[in-house]
């Protein structure tokens, strides 16, 4: 590896991929403060999995969409506490399948269920709805699994092209039971002791800047992510999110992936030394 970190100090925010995304910190020589900012928490939705099931069943879906991976393994979990995994996979296999990129088709396949549509990059529902442009969804019934928190604007897109939408909820995002990790770093940040900040989704900047705000210090956070820290963003989505919270990120990878990340990361702070923030133009 020619680019570096030299030992720079990266705030991770992951909670799920916290240990991978750390090990390629490390391997690029950086330090990596892991303070994951988000639990996923399972909902109870045996009910509503089983009714979605006999649906699927009767032939009354003529599509569905796969938001996240870790959705799609979900909903296999609960169909099998039902006992009727078997039957959701092959019901599957008689509908159009919409994934939002990689990682909800690479769970449907360990299950043996064809992809019909997958969004290319950047994975946000921008692609998703223009990949599924070709398939007619006049008056045609569709179920959106969402992830840790419902996509409303999502919802209402496909309805405007005429679909009829049932959603299905099967885990949330929670705060951590511990926000106090959260706010030691928020301490770090504002004392300009963190070199760089990656966030990997919107749900992690939203708790940060909400455990800032019961500390009194979100304009003294947005300042220092602007001025004291190089923030380093996933994807538009997320950066998208920073925007909206004021603060600019200095880094988002060409692709929207945890090592094109870790690697734009290692590419700045070999130009610049650790405790260098450029401003942005």
């Amino acid at each position: 590896m020619t680019d570096s970190m030299g030992g720079a100090r990266i705030a991770l925010l992951e909670a799920r991929m916290s240990r991978e995304l750390a090990n390629l910190v490390q391997n690029y020589g950086g330090e990596a403060v892991c303070v994951p900012a988000v639990k996923e928490a399972p909902l109870e939705c045996a009910a509503e999995v089983s009714a979605f099931i006999d649906r699927l069943s009767r032939g009354g879906y003529q599509a569905v969409v796969f938001l996240t991976g870790v959705g799609a393994r979900a909903l296999f979990k609960e169909a099998e506490a039902l006992g009727r995994a078997e039957e959701l996979s092959a019901n599957l296999r008689k509908v159009t399948t919409i994934c939002r990129g990689p990682k909800p088709s690479s769970a449907l396949k360990q299950f043996a269920i064809p992809i019909s549509i997958s969004a290319p990059e950047p994975f946000t529902s921008k692609e998703l709805l223009e990949a599924a442009k070709a398939v007619d969804l006049q008056a045609r019934s569709v179920c959106l699994l969402h992830y840790g928190q419902r996509n409303a604007e999502l919802t209402a897109a496909l309805q405007a092209r005429g679909a009829q939408v049932d959603e299905l909820c099967l885990y949330e995002w929670q705060m951590p039971e511990d926000t106090g990790p959260l706010a030691t770093l928020i301490g770090d940040i504002i004392g300009g002791n963190m070199d760089s900040v990656a966030f990997t989704s919107q749900v992690q900047i939203m708790h940060l800047f909400q455990v800032a705000s019961g500390l009194e210090k979100k304009d003294e956070l947005e300042r220092s992510l602007n001025t004291k820290t190089a923030v380093a963003s996933i994807g538009p989505t997320t950066t998208a999110c920073l925007l909206s919270f004021g603060v600019t990120p200095k880094i988002e990878p060409e692709h929207p992936r945890m090592g094109y990340l870790v690697s734009a990361l290692a590419a700045y702070f070999s130009e610049h030394h650790p405790g260098t923030v450029v401003e942005s133009n």
